[in-house]
């Protein structure tokens, strides 16, 4: 039976990937990140070994032992915890140490080469869930309006820029104007603030629309192995929180984690989605 290491970060992109790597036919050894990992994972059937973020060593025993040579990537790690309390085993101090920027390429990029370099090769981490890949056009019964599809073509350009010093992949516009940029919070707390500044206005006479646009992009070289953009459910919850009617994604290069699920939430709450290819 093929073996395949899944490295877990949080939310539904590691289940999903477990499903998939079962499904045809892989034995499935998780490598489970306290720190960020539901505890749900050990109910899928496969095993399950607990580790903090910090252990790379044990990371990297753990699949040796088990003939483990193929491995993917999948959930989210908040970059903010490289900050936190973690400490680093030696081999992960002695790797952060090396870099000369600790933005999420040169950090994952370093691991996946140390990985690389003991005999584990990662795989791109869309390959067992193309079919959640976002397909190109208009992908609920509205179309973006005039104003959200200037808003688009400006916050393409604004996010296509910011992700190249992988800063974030999404920005929040409103009336053609810059209302949040994603940076270590994430997406959805990037689109709660935009909401909350945007909501700070309420009571103010303004000419300018105050609905969002959400424009998500990968990277211009974006590696599939890790930090692919993603959303879900919970991006469309999380847009209705925050007053957001339109949401513009890059074809191909998107995971859509919910599937058709996230099509028929945006048509009931009146959102627009799109996916352009690049």
């Amino acid at each position: 039976m093929k073996k395949l290491g899944l490295i877990a970060g949080n939310g539904k992109f590691p289940f999903l990937v477990l499903d998939a790597a079962k499904s045809r036919g892989y034995e499935v050894v998780v490598a489970a990140i306290k720190e960020e990992t539901f505890p749900e994972i050990e109910q899928r059937g496969a095993a399950v070994h607990w580790m903090s973020l910090g252990e790379l060593s044990r990371l990297i025993e753990t699949f040796q032992r088990a003939g483990i040579t193929e491995a993917v990537m999948a959930g989210q790690v908040k970059h903010k915890q490289i900050f936190s309390s973690i400490r680093p085993d030696w081999k992960l101090a002695k790797l952060l140490l090396s870099l000369t920027t600790r933005n999420t390429d040169s950090l994952i990029g370093a691991v996946a080469k140390v990985l690389a370099d003991e005999g584990i090769h990662l795989m791109n981490s869309t390959e067992l869930l193309e079919p959640l890949l976002a397909p190109a056009g208009l992908l609920t019964k509205r179309a973006p309006t005039e104003q959200e599809q200037t808003n688009i073509t400006y916050g393409r350009a604004v996010a296509h820029h910011v992700a190249r010093f992988d800063i974030g992949q999404t920005v929040v516009i409103a009336h053609a104007a810059c209302v949040a940029i994603e940076a270590m919070e994430g997406t959805d707390a990037a689109i709660l603030r935009a909401g909350e500044l945007m909501g700070s206005l309420h009571g103010e006479a303004s000419t300018f629309s105050r609905d969002l646009t959400v424009v998500k992009v990968a990277k211009p070289h974006q590696d599939m192995r890790f930090d692919v953009p993603v959303v879900g459910l919970h991006t469309i919850e999380t847009m209705i929180k925050a007053g957001a009617s339109c949401l513009a994604l890059e074809a191909a290069r998107c995971l859509v984690l919910d599937g058709d699920a996230v099509y028929h939430a945006a048509d009931d709450a009146g959102i627009a989605i799109v996916a352009d290819a690049v």
